[in-house]
C-alpha cells in the first residue's frame, strides 16, 4: 500500500521514476480526470536525461488541444517496474488513470479525514 499526503486540498503521490543511473521521486498530483500514465515537468525530464520520442495532441482541462512531447520511462512502485508514457509539460506533475491501470491499483480518496491509499489489487 501507498500513502499520499493532501497539500491544502489537493492529493499527493510519490512515485519513483527513473532512466538509465538517473532516478527521481517526484510528488504528483492524483488526477482522475487525466486519462495518461504520468506527466512531468521539463527540469525531471532533463535531470532523468529522458529523451523525447514523439509528440501527441491532448485536451487539456479547459477544452484546450495543446502539443506535447512524450518520453518512455521506468516507474516502480513497490518494488513493481513498468515502462510508462511520460508527458513532459510546464504544468503540475500528475498521474493519471492509465497508470493506476498498469500496476493494478485502487485509489482510495478520503476527503474528510484526508487520507490517500493506493493499494495493490493482485
Amino acid at each position: 500500500m501507498i500513502n499520499g499526503i493532501f497539500i491544502g486540498n489537493v492529493p499527493w503521490i510519490e512515485v519513483v521514476i527513473g532512466w538509465e543511473q538517473f532516478v527521481q521521486k517526484p510528488l504528483t498530483i492524483l488526477d482522475a480526470g487525466f486519462s495518461g500514465d504520468l506527466q512531468i515537468t521539463p527540469k525531471i525530464a532533463k535531470e532523468l536525461g529522458l529523451k523525447s520520442t514523439n509528440i501527441v495532441r491532448v485536451q487539456i482541462a479547459n477544452g484546450q488541444i495543446i502539443n506535447v512531447p512524450v518520453a518512455l520511462a521506468i516507474v516502480s512502485m513497490e518494488g513493481v517496474k513498468n515502462y510508462i508514457q511520460v508527458l513532459i509539460s510546464e504544468s503540475a506533475p500528475l498521474l493519471g488513470i492509465s497508470f493506476l491501470t498498469k500496476f493494478s491499483y485502487k485509489a482510495l480518496v478520503d476527503c474528510k479525514n484526508r487520507k490517500i491509499q493506493l493499494t495493490a489489487i493482485r
